[in-house]
């Protein structure tokens, strides 16, 4: 059997106890992690603070974006918090029970904030490449999306809680640690957790993302003619001016998940990356302070979310303010209603075969 040390990636290779600790590395890890957990949770909270003040009015993306809120918080109070204060106890502090839950709510908050961005960039594939579908399923009380993102991470998490318990790593000293079967149950849990919370997801995102690129500029194409014909024709202006508006409020939001995606994958990608280095190169620098700072960058995409959410609504400090502060009725979407840009997606799609 081999064990490893209970840190925030949950598959650090085992460390030698011997080994003096690098105290100034470890302050590094403590200001970024205190500086990440504080702003993700002030960030997050104000947001989810926001939408729910505006839950009778929430569109389909704004409710992806609320439970993502959720997820990101689950990752600031669940891994980044615990993190903070592992790096500064330098061993973990607790029952085997808590032990056992940390390290559940770890891995629950990485398969989350995950898998709502999937859901939520499937969700805009089938409004832009299906708005007609979209149109006629409306919107159901139960964001069924939602529902199974938050199950596949609880669900997914379950193994956690049978691979980490509270051990005696040295006479008297007790840490928050796993054992894995030599020398293949190391790697297969990296390999597997890799998979299945990193390249599976991205692959589907990225599919999702080409093919609205794609329509969005068959659609554009398609309006540009549309738009000549109707200069020729002298057909209404209401008719183009309308097929306009909906390229912008499409591609607005399209741009917006889009800028998620590239922040998940830029700050995920390093944190894998080095999880597989580490585990099948023996040879791997995983003492090494840039290898130590890149596992903790991932956590930053809990940041990121929030600021790019509001940074798509305008006004990003104004915005927050005047949502915190003043009347939820004076207030006007500033990105579009999911139904009125189904609706008319669904009319510009119809003007579009009647053309023909």
């Amino acid at each position: 059997m081999t064990s490893f040390n209970p840190n925030i990636s949950n598959v650090t290779p085992e460390i030698d106890d011997d080994q003096p600790r690098d105290h100034n590395l470890a302050k590094v890890e403590i200001a970024l992690l205190g500086i990440i957990f504080f702003s993700s949770g002030i960030l997050n909270s104000a947001l989810l603070f926001v939408l729910w003040k505006r839950r009778k009015q929430l569109s389909r993306m704004r409710v992806f974006v609320f439970h993502l809120c959720l997820a990101d918080l689950v990752v600031a109070f669940f891994q980044v918090c615990p993190q903070l204060m592992w790096d500064i106890t330098d061993r973990f502090i607790g029952p085997d029970l808590l032990c056992r839950f940390v390290k559940y709510m770890q891995i629950v908050g990485m398969f989350s904030s995950t898998y709502m961005i999937v859901v939520m960039t499937i969700d805009r594939y089938q409004a832009i490449c299906n708005p007609m579908v979209t149109f006629q399923r409306g919107r159901a009380r139960l964001n069924i999306p939602v529902c199974v993102a938050w199950a596949i991470s609880l669900v997914g998490s379950i193994p956690q809680i049978f691979i980490f318990s509270r051990v005696q790593v040295a006479p008297g000293v007790f840490d928050c640690w796993a054992e894995f079967i030599k020398p293949w149950g190391l790697k297969t849990y990296v390999t597997w957790t890799t998979l299945v919370i990193f390249v599976l997801p991205v692959f589907t995102l990225i599919v999702c993302q080409v093919r609205i690129c794609r329509a969005i500029q068959i659609n554009l194409y398609t309006k540009t003619h549309q738009e000549g014909e109707s200069a020729v024709t002298n057909a209404p202006a209401s008719r183009a001016s309308s097929v306009v508006g909906v390229s912008k409020a499409r591609i607005k939001t399209v741009k917006m998940t889009v800028v998620i995606v590239l922040a998940y994958i830029i700050c995920w990608a390093p944190f894998f990356t080095v999880q597989l280095w580490s585990v099948w190169d023996a040879n791997a620098p995983t003492e090494n302070a840039t290898f130590t700072i890149l596992m903790l960058l991932a956590s930053l995409n809990s940041c990121a979310n929030p600021c790019i959410y509001l940074l798509f609504s305008g006004q990003l400090p104004k915005r927050l303010v005047m949502l915190l502060c003043r009347n939820q009725s004076k207030l006007k979407h500033s990105i579009p209603d999911e139904g009125t840009m189904v609706s008319s997606l669904y009319t510009s799609f119809k003007i579009a075969s009647e053309s023909r």
